[in-house]
Order: structure tokens, then sequence, then C-alpha cells
């Protein structure tokens, strides 16, 4: 075996190692106590019952799979096993850690300003970013070495040995879709709860003590937003990488010739850029706590840019040393800068004058603000959409469909500080929410205030990335289905899958995918409304029932709106669960693996475009709302400020669930697709 195949899983317990000492740097500093200190708390707690809750359930379902893979091949099912473990715990470490992390940015904010709150936040996301990247090198690196080389078990060459690696990828993102889906339910619930009867209702401030939503929403911006965000990425960073391996493993011989390489080097390449690139994220998250004394948003577009251009020039000279062409460098360039785009679009549009412009029009009413927000969502996908286009154009004229994996792989390699400033977000925000209602005082939320105003920038920011990246990664899955199925149909003798629209068949599969992402979209949004319903009910029945609650005096029963939540989370997200699995299985086996492509097709334009509008409409409706909170416009209390607070709760199921489910319906989608294909 070649040495430098180690590369991957040495790299990655490394990046366990470091995410270690994060860990025990911020579970040094001060914890608060008293009121504080119960009140993390409960949010730890409230987080951890949740888990487990939804641990249990998905068990349940990843055990049917698995038992089911292993008729078709039973390495397969295990590396589907390997990639579900994988996910979960990358998730459950990162929301773990941030419930440890906002109580200690609370106490830093308070005792030494915002450069230290800053730093912790920061790293205690940092502690998502490297896991989710280093679970992802373990993970694969061990299976590639395992099936992909003859050092364990002997199939007959690297090629060969691929396909078992499908099975990890569909692991992961089966946890992916339960934990976004899941937690997105629950956050949301909560969120709309809470602001509908707290901030409309009752008039008072948000993340008030007196309102029983409050722990409920401080949780699910954990479970939600860290956790459920943190599979996310994990699965579409997996997917890409998987995605390609198996595109390289079903290249023609002339392709290889083209790319000066030999088929085990362009499979092992994904893995060596992720691999440089966690080195990157690294030094990206070093950069960030050296200008933490500059404005928050600058240090933290200073990490990104700077880790994204140091891996864009080490890429080059890994693939020089690969003796690869120089034409797959390029397609990296592609990828890593067109996932930069997509981020500054982002941003413009939920952070700069659209976000204004909507905060305006809130003198006028709550109907011109629903307007002009979704006037602002449908815009701001024009950019991202035609970005991805021009990846394509570039990636694919380098180095045809193993380019645009390239791309995707390039888009992801640096994921550990793209996740690291996500995961920043709601751990900032949980940071403002102990300091309300531990009554801190002004100076204090000023500075978590400051710092959650960036949060929401940058989670808008994580969710444009995710879902470009999710579309590329979706685009790599596709395309390694055609030339799997391909493979496949040359052995039997079958002609080749042509995905011509001139075929009734593909036509068919493109409506039908066009179908399923509005179908999922609205099975979404009816769980959070039915959710926000019982959440809402409760509130209202312990403002009238609770002796004293608005007066300061009673004591609310959050616990209840935790169990609310948790149990309307679980029973919901089962339904786009078995869309998402059990849409390409069917459509397969009935109409064969034509109309699933078209149905892929359908299904990937779809989601993007939905995934999109609807994350960059509710970012700008949430950011109007907090533009006007600090006084625009007739600030706090004021008709605008009421119209606002509306469109901000309209924009939160679409931007931290039905949004985000998009990316993980399509990739899902992909990978059974991809796992059931030598069956077609």
């Amino acid at each position: 075996m070649d040495n430098t195949l180690l590369i991957a899983p040495i790299l990655g317990v490394a990046g366990m190692i470091v995410a270690f000492f994060i860990y025990r740097y911020i579970d040094k500093k001060p914890a608060g106590e008293g009121k504080t200190s119960d009140l993390a708390g409960k949010i730890h707690q409230g987080a951890m019952v949740f888990m487990k809750r939804e641990i249990n359930l998905l068990a349940i379902f990843a055990l049917l799979i698995g038992i089911a893979l292993i008729f078709k091949d039973p390495h397969e099912s295990v590396a589907f096993f390997f990639g579900a473990v994988c996910s979960s715990v990358a998730g459950f470490i990162g929301m773990y850690t941030a419930t440890k992390a906002n109580v200690r940015t609370t106490i830093a904010a308070r005792d030494k300003g915002q450069a230290s709150a800053l730093s912790i936040a920061f790293f205690g996301g940092s502690i998502m970013g490297m896991t989710v990247a280093s679970m992802g090198l373990i993970g694969l690196g061990v299976l590639f070495i395992v099936y992909c080389t003859n050092s364990v078990f002997n199939m007959g060459g690297a090629e060969n040995g691929a396909h078992v690696i499908h099975g990890f990828a569909m692991g992961a993102s089966l946890v992916a879709l339960f934990y976004r889906v899941g937690g997105g339910i629950f956050t949301k619930a909560a969120d709309v709860g809470a602001d509908l009867v707290g901030k409309v209702e009752a008039g008072i401030p948000e993340d008030d003590p007196r309102n029983p939503g409050v722990i409920a929403d401080n949780v699910g911006d954990n479970v939600g937003d860290v956790a459920g965000m943190g599979s996310d990425i994990f699965e579409s960073y997996c997917g890409a990488q998987v995605a390609t391996i198996a595109i390289a493993a079903t290249m023609a011989a002339p392709a290889l010739s083209g790319l000066e390489a030999v088929r085990p080097d362009l499979m092992f390449l994904p893995l060596a850029l992720t691999s440089v690139g966690l080195v990157c994220s690294l030094l990206g998250v070093l950069l960030v706590k050296l200008f933490s004394s500059k404005n928050p948003a600058e240090a933290l577009r200073i990490g990104t840019i700077g880790a994204a251009v140091l891996f864009i020039a080490t890429a080059y000279f890994l693939i020089q040393f690969m003796e690869i062409s120089t034409k797959v460098w390029w397609c990296v360039v592609s990828g890593a800068v067109g996932g930069i785009i997509i981020g500054l679009v982002t941003e413009f549009y939920t952070g700069s004058s659209p976000v204004q412009a909507i905060a305006k029009s809130a003198e006028t009413g709550v109907a011109t603000v629903m307007i002009k927000g979704l006037a602002v969502g449908l815009e701001s996908v024009v950019i991202p959409l035609l970005t991805i286009a021009g990846i394509i154009f570039v990636a694919n004229g380098q180095a045809d469909l193993y380019g645009v994996g390239i791309a995707a792989v390039g888009m992801l390699a640096t994921v550990g500080i793209t996740m690291a400033i996500d995961a920043y977000g709601p751990i900032a925000d949980n940071a403002g929410g102990i300091a309300e209602m531990s009554k801190m005082g002004e100076k204090t939320r000023e500075i978590t205030d400051s710092l959650d105003a960036v949060g929401n920038t940058t989670a808008a920011i994580g969710k444009g990335f995710a879902i470009g990246a999710a579309g590329l990664a979706a685009l790599t899955m596709i395309a390694a289905y055609i030339q799997v199925v391909n493979q496949h149909h040359l052995e039997l003798g079958i002609p080749e899958l042509n995905l011509s629209i001139g075929e009734p068949e593909v036509l068919i599969g493109i409506f039908i995918g066009g179908v399923i992402p509005f179908l999922n979209g609205s099975i979404t949004m009816n769980a959070v409304g039915n959710a926000a319903y019982e959440m809402i009910e409760e509130i209202r029945r312990q403002f009238k029932e609770i002796p004293g609650l608005l007066e300061g005096t009673g004591e609310p029963d959050s616990e209840r709106c935790v169990d609310i939540a948790t149990r309307a989370a679980l029973k919901r997200m089962i339904m786009p669960a078995v869309l998402a699995v059990g849409a390409p299985v069917l459509v397969g086996f009935i109409l064969g693996p034509a109309t699933l492509g078209g149905m892929l097709c359908g299904a990937l334009l779809g989601c993007v475009l939905l995934a999109l509008f609807m994350s960059n409409s509710g970012g700008a409706w949430d950011n109007a709302k907090k533009h006007v909170e600090s006084g625009n416009h007739g600030g706090k209390g004021s008709e605008a400020h009421k119209g606002t607070v509306v469109g901000d709760t309209v924009g939160d199921p679409l931007k931290d669930t039905s949004g985000p489910s998009m990316n993980i319906l399509i990739n899902v989608m992909a990978i059974v697709s991809l796992v059931i294909a030598p069956l077609l």
C-alpha cells in the first residue's frame, strides 16, 4: 500500500485532536453562576434530550436501510452504517460544544469585551468545522484504503471497490435529513411561537425570561443551526468526494490520457484536496483569532477568504506533485471562487441595501414587507445560479464530468472554516439570549447584539454556500449515476443511457422531479405551522394560568415547551425522509433508469431554486427586523417593527426549515439513485 494514502485519516485524527484542545480551551473559561448557569444548563439539557430521542428514531430507519443493503452488498451496508455514525458524531460534538460555548461567550462579553467574546464564539463554531472535516477524512480515508486498494479486500483494482464507498455517503445523507429537518421543525416551532405571543401579543422583548418559549427557541438554535447545518455540510462534503471517486473509477481510457494521470491517482485526488483543505481551514481559524480585535465581520471575512486563497495555491502544488494535468487545478479554482461569489451575493441580499429597503417598506404595513421580501428572495437566485452554471462550464471544459466533481470538492475543501463561521452564529445568538434573560445590562447586550447581527449574516452566507455546494455535489452524483448505469448496461449488452429531452420517459421524469421539491416544501412548512400552533397555545396558556408570570414574579414552565417542540419535530420529520428515500426507488424500479435520471435533473433545478429563494428571503426579513430594532423607522414597538416581526416569522421556516431541507432532499435522492444504479 502506498503510504501517501494514509494522509487523509491521519490528518482527520489530527483535526479531531485540534478540536479537542480547542474545546478544552473553551471549557476552562468562566461559565457564570446562579441564574446564568441555570439558564445555560436548561439550554444544554433540552438540546441533549432532543438529540437522544432523535437518534433513537434515526437508528430504526438506519437499521432498516442497512439490512436492505446487506442483500445488495454486505460491504456497502458496513460503509452505510459507518457513514451514519461519522455524521452523527460530527453533529453531536458540534451541538454539545455550542451549548457550552454560548454562556462562556456571554460572560466574556460582560467581563472582557467584544474581542474575547468573538474569540470564544468563533472557537466554539470552529470545533464544529474541524469535526465535520475530520470525520469526513477519517471515514472516507479508511474506506478508500480498505476497499480501493488491494491491501485489505482484494476486489481486483481500485475501480472495482469504489462502489462500496457509495454506502458511506448514503449513511451521511440519511443522518443529515433527520438532523436538519427535525432540528429545523423544532427550532422554528419554538421561534415562531415565542415571537408571535411574546413580541406581538404580550409586547415583551425578545429573549425575555418571562416567555416560556425562549428556552426552547435557544435549544432550537443548537439542534437546528449547529447539529443540523453540520450534518448538512457533512453530507455534501462527503457526497462530492464519493461521486468524484465514482466518476474516476468509470472513466474511459482516452479521458485518463487527456488528464495525464492514472486512474488510482484521480480517484485519490478528492481526498488529497480535502486533506490540504483541512490544514488551510485551521490556518483560516488562526487568522480570525489574529484579527479578532477588529470589526467582527471583517475578521470572519479575512479568515474565510484567506483560507480559500491558501487552498487554491496549495492545490496547485499538490496537483503538480501528483503529476496530474493543470486542467484539473482550474476546476478547483472554479469551485473555490464560485463558492466565495455565492457567499458574497448571499451576504449582499441578506445584509445590505435590500434589507434596508424591506425595513423601509414596513412603514406602510405588513403587506409591503411581504411583497418586498418576496421580491428580494426571487432576485437573489439569479447570480448564484449563473455562478453555478459558470462553474460547470469551466470545469466541464477542462476535465469533463470529472472536472465538475473536482469543482464541487474545491468549493467544499475548506469546510472547516466555512462551517466554523456558520456555527458561530447560533452561539452568538444564544449568548445574547442568556445575557437578556440574566439581565446583564445594556453594555453586555450591545456586545452580544453586535456579534449576533454578524452571526445572522454569516448564517445566511453559510446557507447560500451550503445550497451551492449541495447543488454541485448532487450534479456530480447524478453524473456518477449515469456512468455507473452505462457501465452496467455495457456489461449486459444493453444500449447506454441517454438523457435526451426528446425521450418521453426522460421528460416524464423531469416533471416528476420538479414536483418533489414543492411537495417537500409543503410538508415541512405545514410541519412548522402545526407545531407552532401547539407552541402558541401552550405559551398563551401559561401566560393566563401561571400567577404573576407577565409581572415577573412567576416561573415559566420551559420544559413543557421543549417537550412540545421535540414531539412535534420527531413526528413530522418522518414524511420528508420517506419522500427522499422512497421516490428514487419507486421511480427507478417502476419507470426505469431513464425516468429516474430525468427526475434527478428536474429535482436538482427545483431544489436549488427553491432553496436559494427561501433562504435569502427569510434571511432578509430577519435582518430587516433587526434593522428596525436598532432604532430605524420608529424602532422597537412601532408599527414598522410589528410589520417586520411578522415578516421575520414567515421567513423563519423558509430559511431554517424548508429551504435547508432542499439541499438534503436532492443529495439523498442522488445518492440513493447512485446506490441502486447497478440494479436498474
